[in-house]
């Protein structure tokens, strides 16, 4: 016999327990936790192993399965998002998108519509549109595929009963906080709904052996709203980054089971949807000043692609008792330790100065061989030298203020090369082992920041 209990659950972290608090001990967030009733089962801690029905006959040996990539891989039409998802979409796989509102997740997805609907079925279930609504977008972006079929549904169980039923090739979730379980007595979008509905979805995509796409809101602090173990659940997650009143959009896979999670995919939103860029660094470059202190080029890896990015600095007089300390794109402690290297290790003050950091285009900088080009452009708008257009800086600082070697040296002097650059400014100890003779750059190779100041 099926008895029930209640336990709390926050909201923002999906930590459950037994009692009510008013600030989650997981996440600190204060009035988060809701009340869930949880059915727990008479007996079912006391069955044994031979009370279980027996799946050893389900044993495969693994040389048996078949998983030609021909197969198991479909293409979305867009080679940006191919990019980022390893190759193409998985057979039966699961793929969250999650970014702020307005960002493009429903656009995206309607626009590959067009080309999978050229050979497979899709099935685009909305439970925030209704049906008219999305005939209005899918016109505007000229997605017109008679194999698209919609359904406009809130009740995730009917929803897995209609793909059994059609059996469609590929499925679209929008979104996952708008479905709701009828035996769960939760609110839409809360943590047990969120959870339970996607592990329903979970199970008929990996049966069925449907792709199936999850549309997902973000918090106030820009992850997935929902409990974090929905990340767990899916096989991919995808994150759309940049801003709303920034026509340029980022792509960001942070879990891939079939694939790389260093790729990126860069689009540009326009009237017709999301237009794939394939040469960022041309555009994030695109109207760079040329006369002007406090600006340098980075030269990250995503991936297996170099992009250019323009690091700006501004340093001034503060007057305020505290000087306002400033990053965008960049981690804040990444630069603080930076000014704090240039103070000790070459004497440059800045503790009466304000300092801004922005990265150009809306893109964050993870990649620690940007070190370089914040320290030279803070020392650009510090001493007000201009740092000459064609010049590119890249390495990794020490707290001791010395250069150290970074990766994919060949794949950053070739796009600075194809970029138009004539110099390039880059760690000593990254040198060994390559021939630069064959790159038509002049190649600087220095041990400290202040080598590299010196080629200013």
């Amino acid at each position: 016999m099926a008895k029930t209990k209640t336990n709390y659950v926050c909201s923002q972290c999906g930590y459950e327990t037994s009692k009510w608090n008013g600030k989650c001990p997981n996440c600190g967030e204060w009035n988060t936790f809701e009340e869930v009733e949880v059915t727990v089962r008479a007996g079912s801690a006391s069955r044994t192993a031979s009370a279980v029905a027996d799946i050893s006959d389900r044993i495969v040996n693994v040389g048996s399965v078949d998983a030609s990539y021909s197969e198991t891989r479909y293409k979305t039409g867009l080679s940006e998002l191919d990019r980022v998802l390893g190759g193409g979409l998985v057979k039966g796989s699961m793929v969250l998108l999650g970014g702020e509102p307005g960002i493009g997740k429903s656009t995206v997805l309607l626009q590959i519509c067009s080309f999978l609907g050229e050979d497979h079925t899709i099935l685009y279930v909305s439970g925030e549109e209704s049906l008219r609504q999305i005939k209005l977008r899918a016109d505007r972006l000229g997605v017109n595929s008679p194999n698209l079929y919609l359904l406009a549904e809130t009740d995730c169980e009917k929803i897995c009963n209609v793909i059994v039923k059609q059996q469609p090739e590929i499925v679209i979730i929008d979104s996952i906080q708008t479905m709701s379980m009828a035996g769960i007595s939760s609110a839409q979008g809360s943590v047990t709904q969120v959870r339970e509905c996607t592990n329903l979805f979970m199970h008929t995509a990996k049966s069925e052996e449907i792709p199936m796409f999850i549309v997902g809101h973000v918090n106030k602090d820009g992850a997935i709203a929902g409990p974090k173990v929905m990340e767990h659940i899916v096989d991919c997650v995808l994150y759309f980054e940049g801003q709303r009143n920034l026509t340029y959009r980022i792509l960001r896979a942070v879990k891939n089971r079939f694939g790389s999670t260093n790729e990126i995919g860069v689009f540009e939103m326009a009237d017709k949807g999301l237009l794939e860029v394939e040469n960022p660094s041309m555009l994030l470059l695109e109207g760079r000043p040329t006369d002007v202190s406090g600006t340098c080029v980075a030269c990250i890896i995503e991936g297996t692609r170099p992009i250019m990015a323009e690091v700006q600095a501004l340093v001034s007089k503060s007057s305020l008792s505290t000087p306002r300390r400033t990053a965008t794109g960049i981690d804040y402690y990444r630069m603080s330790i930076i000014i704090a290297v240039l103070e000790k290790r070459l004497g440059y003050f800045f503790g009466g100065l304000d300092v801004y950091i922005n990265i150009v285009g809306g893109l964050k900088l993870d990649d620690t061989a940007a070190d370089l080009s914040v320290a030279m452009a803070l020392y650009s708008s510090l001493t007000d030298k201009v740092i000459d257009s064609k010049t590119i800086a890249f390495g990794e600082i020490g707290l001791g203020g010395e250069l150290r070697t970074v990766s994919h040296i060949q794949q950053r002097i070739a796009e600075a090369e194809r970029m138009g650059f004539e110099k390039v400014i880059l760690p000593a100890h990254s040198l060994k082992g390559i021939d630069i003779s064959k790159f038509d750059i002049r190649v600087v190779g220095v041990h400290s920041i202040k080598e590299a100041f010196k080629e200013i």
